[in-house]
C-alpha cells in the first residue's frame, strides 16, 4: 500500500510573477539613462512623465508588466489557497493592477497646455494605485505567512512604508491648502513617487517570493498503513 502525500503546489507561477514585476521595475529603470528621457529629473518628474517622450512605448511595457505579474501572483497565491477569491487583498489588488492598465490607457496631462479629462483620469488611477498596492500587501501577509511572523512582520513595514510615502504628499497638500507654497513644488515629488513605487514593489515581491517548498508530513495512521503493507 502507498502512503498518500501531500505536496506544495509549484512556486513556477509566483516566481515568474517576480520576475515580471521585476522586469517592469527595471525598464523604469532604464528609462532615466535612455537619451529621449535621460534628462527627465527623478527628483522633481513623476514616473509618468516618461510616457510623454518618444520612450512612451518603453513606460507602457513597464507598466503592465508590473500589473500582469501582480495579477498573476495574487491569483497563483488564490490557488494554492493562501487568500479567498474575495478578500480585502484581491479586491485591493484588483483595484492596484486595474488602475495600471488605466494609467496607460490615459496617459499623464501636460499640464502646461492645461487640464483635460484623460490626464485627471489618469491623477485618479495613479491615486487609487499607490494606496491600494500597499493595502493588498498588507492585507494579504497574515493569510500568506500564518506561520511566519519574521516575514509577515517584513512585508507589513514594506507595506507601512508605502503607505508612509503616501503621506508625504498629503502633508504637502495640507501645507498647501493652509497658505504654504505649490504641494508639488513643496517636496521632491519625484523622488517620492519613486520611492514610494520602490518600497511598494519590493513589499510585492517580499510577499510573492515562495518560501522553500516542503513536503507534508504524513499521518500517524498513513505511517501505521505504510509499515503494516
Amino acid at each position: 500500500m502507498t502512503t498518500p502525500q501531500v505536496t506544495a503546489r509549484s512556486p513556477l507561477a509566483l516566481l515568474a510573477a517576480v520576475a515580471s514585476v521585476a522586469g517592469g521595475a527595471l525598464l523604469i529603470l532604464l528609462l532615466q539613462v535612455l537619451p529621449a528621457t535621460s534628462d527627465i529629473s527623478p527628483v522633481r518628474r513623476t514616473i509618468s512623465e516618461y510616457a510623454l517622450s518618444e520612450n512612451k512605448w518603453i513606460f507602457d511595457v513597464a507598466v503592465l508588466l508590473v500589473a500582469f505579474g501582480s495579477a498573476i501572483g495574487f491569483g497563483a497565491l488564490i490557488r494554492r489557497k493562501h487568500l479567498p477569491a474575495l478578500s480585502a487583498a484581491s479586491v485591493f489588488c484588483a483595484l492596484w493592477t486595474v488602475s495600471l492598465v488605466v494609467i496607460v490607457a490615459f496617459p499623464k496631462n501636460n499640464w502646461a497646455i492645461g487640464p483635460s479629462t484623460g490626464g485627471t483620469v489618469h491623477r485618479i488611477a495613479s491615486v487609487v494605485a499607490f494606496v491600494c498596492l500597499p493595502l493588498a500587501v498588507w492585507f494579504a501577509a497574515k493569510a500568506v505567512f500564518p506561520s511566519s511572523p519574521a516575514r509577515r512582520a517584513v512585508t507589513r513595514v514594506l507595506a507601512v512604508a508605502a503607505l508612509a510615502w503616501f503621506g508625504v504628499i498629503l502633508g504637502a497638500i495640507v501645507v498647501s491648502m493652509n497658505g504654504g507654497e505649490p504641494w508639488w513644488r513643496a517636496i521632491p515629488l519625484g523622488l517620492v513617487e519613486r520611492a514610494m513605487a520602490l518600497t511598494g514593489l519590493i513589499a510585492l515581491a517580499s510577499l510573492l517570493i515562495p518560501a522553500r517548498s516542503v513536503t507534508a508530513p504524513v499521518t500517524e495512521q498513513a505511517e501505521a498503513l505504510e509499515i503494516a503493507s
